[in-house]
């Protein structure tokens, strides 16, 4: 997959089908209500958000209410968020615990830092990447200065056992490149380990254009399983597995709700999640799906 031209990342399409064909029509319903569009990959089937606001994509992440920035605890968002966050670190560790090579992690935007300092704590040699000025002071108040940086990923000379972003690659301009890169970055036996939603789920088809984790133009990139299997194709990569995010539908519901305007939306997102996952046993598609790859020999 060829990234956007940057020439048409300030552009709206004159002509439906000249980027790709495109999906949906939506709006930054978090921050500043701008309308922006989807259009479809032919080679991949990723998803890709038009215009990309790349020369000013800083703005859309300025507030205070942007959770993984944070380390809130104060609205239901937040509680309910840091709740996940708590069980969720449970069950990554045991997922790497299962799956990784060595101790060695980089975690490629590590947000404030939550993930790498319990992964620390339970033997594992770690490194965070953060480019957002905040949420890098927090985590390396945690685990310390020398554990978290802004540099590009580039500049780093080292090789790790196991890479991960979670829920960060739908957020990376330069898509192709970052890939290519992670894969150096990996050791022989190294492990890519990926976590992004999944627009095929129940919650998706429900709540359509409202439903918060297309979050344009935040979320540049948006995936299914078969689209992420084709992209990581495309770079001598293969899929594994494939794992649940199970707590995310009743979030990202909760926040579905609050952009339809439903300010008693709590057991509805909570009634929608349940249907999600229920569904989910089935067929595979939950809200936000983990991958784990590896390069292939």
């Amino acid at each position: 997959m060829e990234n956007v031209p940057r020439e048409t990342y300030q552009e709206n399409p004159s002509k439906e089908g000249f980027f790709g064909k495109k999906k949906l029509d939506l709006k930054d319903y978090f921050l500043t209500g701008e309308n922006f569009e989807l259009y479809e990959d032919s080679k991949t089937g990723v998803l890709y958000t038009l215009p990309q606001p790349i020369e000013n994509l800083e703005k859309y992440y300025e507030s205070e209410n942007y959770i993984s920035h944070t380390d809130g605890k104060k609205s239901v968002f937040e509680r309910f968020y840091q709740i996940a966050k708590s069980i969720n670190l449970n069950n990554k560790l045991e997922l790497i615990n299962k799956i990784a090579n060595g101790k060695k992690i980089l975690d490629y935007g590590c947000g404030v830092g939550d993930y790498l300092e319990f992964m620390q704590k339970n033997g594992y040699d770690v490194l965070g990447m953060e480019p957002n000025d905040s949420a890098r002071k927090i985590a390396q108040s945690k685990i310390g200065k020398d554990k978290v940086v802004s540099t590009e990923l580039e500049q780093i000379n080292e090789k790790f056992d196991v890479i991960t972003l979670w829920h960060v690659l739908e957020h990376i301009p330069n898509l192709n490149e970052i890939i290519e890169q992670l894969k150096n970055h990996l050791t022989e036996n190294g492990t890519l380990i990926i976590a992004v939603p999944n627009h095929q789920s129940y919650d998706a088809k429900y709540y359509g254009e409202k439903w918060a984790a297309y979050d344009v133009p935040r979320h540049l990139w948006h995936f299914t399983e078969d689209s992420m299997r084709r992209l990581f194709n495309n770079f001598g990569m293969k899929i594994e597995s494939v794992h649940p995010m199970k707590l995310d539908a009743f979030y990202v519901s909760l926040l579905s709700e609050k952009y339809k305007g439903n300010k008693l939306g709590f057991l509805n997102a909570i009634r929608v999640g349940i249907q999600s996952n229920m569904k989910a046993k089935k067929t595979g598609e939950y809200s936000s799906l983990i991958y784990t790859i590896k390069i292939q020999n």
